[in-house]
């Protein structure tokens, strides 16, 4: 099974960026892709995310966005993930803004890995200690470290058994 820490690398995570809307979110994520990706463009990037973007909100509620997509000149799944220094309207489920933006590129015929990739975000994401750790984060090394070193919660036995 694919890892974050296998997509994702501390050259791709911005914290507390500035940005005023959705667009730009998801076009400063394209750069950050594209700057640390020989082969694609930053506007490639920003249209596949953008076009699953119109499909429907990729923000899941808590302030958080994952948005994904597909290209067919990627061989392994990207990840890029930045904090933002105030929230912005991603039309998210819950109405509330997103400041906390993890964005999924896979290649356009990985439809498992995509699938398990974002099945664990959504896990991760879920996590309420993280997301206030995220937002306390002050570094893009801090960052890095809270997603990559994130576990699922295990579940706890009870002294019966």
């Amino acid at each position: 099974m694919t890892q974050l820490a296998d997509s994702i690398s501390p050259e791709r995570i911005g914290c507390r960026l500035q940005v005023n809307s959705k667009k730009r979110a998801l076009e400063s994520i394209g750069e950050m892709i594209a700057s640390q990706h020989s082969g694609l463009l930053a506007t490639e990037v920003f249209d596949s995310l953008i076009a699953r973007e119109r499909l429907g909100s990729t923000g899941i509620g808590h302030g958080i966005a994952i948005p994904h997509g597909r290209l067919p000149t990627l061989d392994t799944a990207v990840c890029a993930f930045m904090s933002l220094a105030q929230g912005v309207d991603f039309d998210a489920v819950d109405s509330q803004p997103v400041d906390l933006v993890m964005a999924l590129l896979v290649p356009s015929e990985s439809t498992e890995q995509h699938l398990q990739l974002l099945s664990q975000l959504a896990e991760m994401f879920g996590d309420e200690d993280l997301r206030r750790r995220l937002r306390e984060a002050r570094s893009q090394d801090d960052l890095y470290r809270l997603l990559t070193g994130w576990q699922p919660a295990r579940p706890r036995r009870s002294a019966a058994t």
